[in-house]
Order: C-alpha cells, then structure tokens, then sequence
C-alpha cells in the first residue's frame, strides 16, 4: 500500500487584488506558493489528491479586494486563505467507514479542496459529490459539459431566457466553457432561427460556427459594430450575455422591443485595468424597448433552496442524450493544460487573455 502524503503545496491569496491579477512571485503577486502539513483526517472526512482544476472566470470575483460577502453567493476567498476552485479528486484515504458511499481510488468532484494537491475535506455532499459523467466520458466533463458551464448554459437557456423554437439569440463569448453549449444548445436541441456568436478572434468564430452557430463576429475586428447591425437585420429575440462592457453595449440596440436578457457574467470587466468600460451608452434602449434582464447565478439551480436535485432530473438527462444524439459536441469544447502544480496560476490567467477555446481544465502532472 502507498504511504500517504504528509505535506502538500499549496497556493494561497497573498494580496487580494484590486484591478489586474498577479500571476508572478513578486512582492505585488496575488497568489504566494507554500508547503503545508496535510492534517490528520477526523471522522466524516477523507484525504483527496486534485488531479483536474476547474478554472472558472467567476473566481475573479471570488477574491476582488474589499468585495462584500452579502454581495456575493459564495464565500469571499480572502488574503492568507487557499485558493477556491472546483475539482475532480482522487480518494485517498478515510477515517471511518461511515455510509458515506465513496471508495479509496473513486474520483470526486470537490468543492472545498481548492488550488492544494492534497486536500483532507468531508465527505458530505456540500463539500464532495461522486463524478456524474456518462459512460465513455472523461470526467474531466464534471468540469465542464456536465458541470457548472453546462448547467449554467442550460437553465440559462430554459429557465432564464425561455427560448423557444423559431426565436433568435445573440451568444457573447460563444466560445467559451458556457458559449459553445448555449450555441449547440440553442441551435440543435431548441430548435434556434438564428444563432449569432461573438467570440475574439477568427479561429474561434470558425469553430463556433462548425458547431452550429448561423453567424459568428469577431468582436476585436474594426468592422465589428457595423458587422453586428448586418447580422441583426430583423433584430433578435434574446442575449445571452456572459462579457458586459463593449459587446452589450453593442448588442442592445439589436434586441427586438419586449426581448430577454441573461446577465450570466461580465469577464469583460473582471480586471479592471484593460480599457475604461464603455457600459450604459446605449442604457436608454433598455427603457425605449422594454427588454427585461435577469441575473441568474447556477449554484441556485444546482442546490435548490427546496432541496430538491433538479440537475440530475432535468439538465443532466437532458444534455447527455444531447451529446448521444450528436447534437452537442464534446470535440475541441476542452481545453486541457498538463502542468505542475507550480503552475496552475498561470494557466488560470489564461482565461482573461482569451488563450483558451472551450472548458479551461488543469491537468496536474504527477508527481511520483
């Protein structure tokens, strides 16, 4: 039997950062490497090792400097504490044998064990869940299509824009780890007229409309305002918008009156330090034209306040026969980086310069 770790790296907020994150090991660096005892693991809980990291955009949020815990709906990540993320672990090691249902060798979809390789965290389902993927789908997939970004794109689409058959709708960072499914989604599943995608650059605009998309626009090409007014002739029904800034500006004005907005996220703004935000120039056409915008935040849907498990009744069979129909696609929808622990900040900054295509995943390298 393999003796268990006694320490582990670890990486922790060291400066909580105000406009841009930090991603070196300098004074100023947001993020500060250490190596830590792992702790005895008590009844109720287990010892895990990352092996796939989650990396989220929303995650910017979770650590922005001064940021209000009741403005947020997860715990604020503060200076001196881990670095949140979601995971898929492998189990290690338990202290009971209570029915919790895990095995040694399972893999887990951890909430708690953060940017650490080994992590003792409890065995109850607000901490872990078993890895709920279909058959002959990596697991890397409970990071992404079957995951937060899948089920954000879902309910997203279901519950918060009501789309129907027939409806048009406007897809912002439509290559992304929530985009590329709205697109399929929307396309294939709903029935969509018209899905327009925007993503930053013309390889992601090629893939997005291999994956159905009937138009696709570079929002950094200098023609991009005039291109999206060609594509919206008749104006579209819905937005779903996970950027804010410039592109919404942009895409108000080609909403029809009384259409539907989904504020999934506003990445556009997340470090503040690139360009002055252009957002409300066009404001006004919110009021003029009657269109109605809804936050929406997935965990609501994935632990709902009744306790009930709507993912696995509705999102969850819904998306996997997608996927065995051949309407959405898992092809060139991840991206996953193998690094050594050392690097996971780095790759995690990826997400703000638009270097990834799809679900972001860190595969962490083993270490023997």
């Amino acid at each position: 039997m393999m003796s268990l770790p006694t320490h582990t790296p670890v990486w922790r907020i060291k400066n909580s950062p105000k406009d841009s994150v930090v991603l070196d090991l300098s004074d100023d660096a947001t993020f500060a490497l250490t190596e830590e005892p792992v702790p005895h693991i008590e009844d109720g809980e287990m010892l895990v090792e990352n092996l796939y990291i989650s990396n989220d955009p929303a995650q910017r949020g979770w650590i922005q400097k001064g940021v209000l815990p009741e403005r947020l709906y997860t715990a604020p990540v503060r200076e001196g504490d881990v670095m949140a993320t979601h995971s898929v672990a492998r189990v290690l090691a338990f202290k009971d044998n209570t029915s919790h249902g895990f095995k040694v060798n399972d893999l887990v979809y951890c909430l708690t064990a953060g940017w650490r390789q080994y992590a003792v965290v409890k065995t109850d389902p607000s901490a872990c869940l078993p890895v709920m993927v279909p058959e002959n789908v990596s697991p890397t997939a409970a990071l992404g299509l079957f995951g937060v970004p899948g089920f954000t794109a879902y309910y997203g689409l279901r519950d918060i824009l009501k789309l129907q058959e027939g409806e048009s709708l406007i897809v912002s960072a439509a290559a992304g780890a929530v985009g590329n499914v709205v697109v399929q989604y929307a396309k294939k599943v709903i029935k969509a007229k018209k899905v327009i995608g925007i993503a930053g650059s013309d390889e992601k605009c090629h893939w997005i409309k291999e994956l159905g998309a009937d138009v696709a626009l570079n929002y950094k090409s200098d023609t991009f305002p005039q291109d999206l007014i060609d594509a919206t002739s008749d104006f579209v029904d819905a937005y779903f918008d996970s950027v804010g800034g410039f592109v919404l500006d942009q895409v108000i004005p080609r909403i029809k009156q009384n259409g539907r907005i989904a504020a999934c996220g506003a990445i556009s703004g997340y470090n503040k330090d690139v360009g002055k935000p252009t957002m409300g120039t066009t404001w006004v056409e919110v009021v003029t034209n009657r269109l109605s915008i809804q936050g929406f935040v997935v965990l609501d849907f994935m632990f709902p306040k009744d306790g009930s498990n709507r993912v696995a009744t509705e999102a969850f069979p819904d998306i996997t026969g997608a996927l065995q129909r051949g309407d959405i696609t898992l092809e060139r929808a991840e991206d996953i980086v193998e690094v050594p622990f050392i690097d996971i900040p780095k790759v995690w900054g990826r997400l703000f310069t638009g270097a990834n295509t799809g679900k972001l995943v860190t595969k962490l390298t083993f270490s023997a």
